[in-house]
């Protein structure tokens, strides 16, 4: 059984991606990236299923990370928003006491995969069990069935308080169901990185 399907639908979200230009961000940038993006998109707030992928850096000191010529911005937005985001192209975002510089986008559709993986899903609570039933919850009112496979356990002191989230894996979807959890997630936090789930080869790496 192949990872993906041979005729994919359309999704109605699409994830934007955009070059980043730049020497170094905050370790943990999800928030100041935030505000700089709902600063220079105002209605990101406005479209509840928007989400910011989590950026991927290079380590660097304690308190900063490092941008390498690949990393990238992911913007997963409505379809009807691409054109307006697209503005981002040359614009500087300041993150903290570092800035970046954002590219020309290409859109990236979403396609549907038998299995799904979000880095984080944030957590109202520290318990594990807690957790996972009110994602078991989430996915009844979805009326998604899937194998559900809960990885790492992260705290994350953000300056709005701390939040807990776990990695999570999502297996043997259907094609309606694989689309459907990319466009909604799960959790809360969409615009911190949380909840936002891409295709995953294996189910091996859920701990990473």
């Amino acid at each position: 059984m192949s990872a993906a399907f041979d005729e994919p639908l359309q999704a109605a979200m699409v994830d934007l991606v955009f070059p980043l230009g730049g020497h170094s961000l905050p370790r943990d940038s999800a928030p100041a990236l935030r505000v700089a993006l709902q600063r220079e998109l105002p209605w990101l707030d406005q479209e509840p299923q928007a989400g910011i992928h989590p950026l991927k850096l290079v380590p660097g000191t304690d308190a900063e990370a490092l941008l390498s010529q690949r990393t990238r911005l992911f913007l997963r937005l409505p379809r009807e928003r691409i054109d307006a985001a697209a503005g981002l192209a040359g614009r500087s975002l300041q993150l903290g006491e570092q800035a970046v510089i954002v590219g020309q986008p290409h859109p990236r559709e979403l396609l549907p995969h038998r299995t799904l993986y979000a880095y984080a899903v944030a957590a109202e609570a520290d318990d594990e069990i807690a957790f996972m039933q009110a994602m078991n919850d989430e996915l009844q009112g979805l009326q998604v069935r899937s194998q559900v496979i809960c990885g790492k356990r992260q705290q994350r002191d953000w300056p709005g308080g701390a939040l807990t989230t776990f990695s999570l894996m999502l297996h043997g979807l259907t094609q309606g169901d694989s689309l459907l959890l990319q466009e909604h997630g799960l959790g809360r936090h969409r615009l911190l990185g949380c909840g936002i789930f891409v295709p995953h080869k294996s189910a091996a790496a859920v701990g990473e």
